[in-house]
């Protein structure tokens, strides 16, 4: 397998690999709405004994939401580092036949 057939495979496992993520958004979207709608419906003040155990509460919906966020943007830096190696990539072996296809630092992800 050449070098291009290589990155033509990290290219379709990213693209895949994004489109997972959308469905998982999505679902995780859905989720929260239903969640939301039955909150609003069942959960007034009296339903908590004191302001810690509604506190607590709130807090564990918090965490599951910045977990999945954390996860989502792991998934997304691995995905801007394959994309940066084979932009880098195209772009050196397009720059020395001419072309201007090279990005260079133009996305961000902290790597």
């Amino acid at each position: 397998m050449d070098r291009e057939q290589a990155y033509m495979r990290m290219l379709g496992a990213t693209a895949n690999m994004q489109w997972n993520v959308a469905l998982i958004l999505e679902a995780k979207a859905q989720e929260a709405e239903k969640a939301r709608n039955w909150i609003c419906n069942h959960i007034h003040t009296g339903t908590f004994p004191g302001d810690q155990t509604q506190l607590k509460q709130t807090l564990g919906v918090h965490d599951q939401m910045v977990e999945t966020i954390e996860g989502i943007n792991k998934m997304s830096q691995g995905i801007v580092s394959v994309l940066k190696a084979v932009l880098q990539k195209e772009g050196e072996d397009s720059h020395s036949s001419g072309s201007e296809f090279h990005f260079g630092g133009g996305f961000g992800g902290g790597n």
